[in-house]
């Protein structure tokens, strides 16, 4: 007999706590970060920073894009973004590649964003 379904109420979806983190030590910088995956807002933000322009007359912009996914994911204990200011997208940026590669995959990984997305992002 099958299953009978169960259908969410508006209230019950907005309460559900579905944002995943992911506490990644990280021995370069003397510690650990915690990333939580992009909320659809982010994820959509995080996008747009990606594709530059419309149409046809559309660029990538790779310019930190490991640097801007890990702003946008990095937490503290409360779930609040520690990185808050464009400089910080900046000065991540000029950290250890081999590092920003390393949580830039856990983040991909949390926001269900495929190498094939990236990808499709990219043109590549």
């Amino acid at each position: 007999m099958p299953k009978k379904k169960v259908f969410l109420s508006k209230e019950a979806i907005l309460k559900a706590d579905d944002l995943a983190t992911e506490d990644v030590d990280v021995p370069e910088w003397g510690g650990a970060i915690r990333l939580r995956c992009l909320t659809g807002t982010e994820r959509d933000e995080y996008e747009a920073s990606v594709l530059v322009g419309k149409g046809k007359d559309r660029d990538i912009n790779m310019a930190n894009a490991r640097a801007r996914m890990i702003f946008l994911s990095a937490v503290d204990e409360e779930n609040n973004r520690i990185f808050t200011a464009q400089k910080d997208v900046e000065a991540l940026g000029k950290k250890n590649a081999a590092v920003l590669d390393r949580l830039f995959g856990v983040c991909q990984k949390l926001s269900g964003l495929r190498r094939e997305d990236v990808d499709e992002l990219t043109g590549n």
